[in-house]
């Protein structure tokens, strides 16, 4: 079994806002201070109250190893569950869902850029998904990481849709340095959280092969990526969002910058 990098299999992509190359030694003002009062958008978005969603089965289907058709029909699937279980969220939070444009390609180029080895990234000016279909999950279709693209995908289109997205922009133009990486942390591991919060409607009907502390556990040992953090506080967030069952979990802006390194 390939244990996949969740911090490398998914990316957001903003212009250049969020490239995970901030320089640490230049940061001026520290990170704290930067995130010391952040806007209400953050911190009491009413996505946090969105309540405790119910049990979806996701009608995911079987893979074929080297099969490029079979691997789009499952992210296509993917992209229909994750609507769903969103669009039903929203309306408990009595927000307006609007499920993004969704890209499948073999190819490296999308609508805001070029598609990194990552294999997933969200363009947020054109509210699209976009998933690249990779060599190796034609060699080795693990069910888990594939579906993550949707997963947290997903999770930046929820931080569109509600401004959470647009004020950490705004923050993070104002910032420098670690104060960048660390406001880029905070939303990659939200969105980290909101996909943990999917599978605990959704997992039991993936059929992943593997259980839930078996993929914590692999994303806690994970390679350690600048743009997203330290893989311990990635599982942590993932673990968040699915034993807490409720969004209000996911709300990264008011921790400590030690659970968002």
């Amino acid at each position: 079994m390939r244990i996949p990098l969740v911090a490398a299999s998914v990316c957001i992509t903003v212009g250049l806002v969020l490239t995970g190359t901030a320089n640490a030694e230049t940061a001026k003002p520290s990170a704290a201070a930067e995130i010391a009062a952040p806007p209400a958008v953050l911190t009491k978005n009413k996505i946090y109250r969105s309540g405790t969603p119910s049990p979806q089965s996701c009608g995911a289907p079987d893979i074929t190893r080297g099969s490029t058709a079979s691997l789009k029909t499952f992210h296509r699937a993917m992209a229909r569950c994750a609507d769903r279980f969103w669009a039903a969220r929203f309306r408990a939070a009595g927000l307006r869902y609007t499920p993004p444009k969704v890209t499948i390609t073999t190819g490296s180029s999308s609508v805001c850029g070029k598609i990194t080895n990552n294999g997933a990234q969200y363009c947020p000016v054109q509210r699209t998904v976009v998933i690249r279909i990779m060599k190796r999950d034609l060699r080795d279709p693990f069910r888990m990481n594939i579906a993550h693209s949707a997963a947290h995908e997903w999770g930046h289109h929820v931080q569109e849709l509600t401004g959470i997205l647009d004020a950490q922009n705004r923050l993070y133009w104002r910032a420098r340095g670690q104060a960048r990486t660390i406001l880029s942390h905070r939303l990659e591991m939200q969105a980290e959280c909101f996909a943990g919060l999917f599978y605990s409607a959704t997992l039991d009907t993936l059929n992943t092969g593997i259980t839930w502390d078996q993929w914590t556990d692999a994303v806690s040992r994970g390679t350690e990526s600048k743009a997203h953090g330290k893989p311990r506080n990635l599982a942590y967030w993932q673990n968040r969002g699915y034993n807490g069952g409720s969004a209000r979990y996911c709300n990264t802006w008011t921790v400590s910058n030690a659970r968002v390194a």
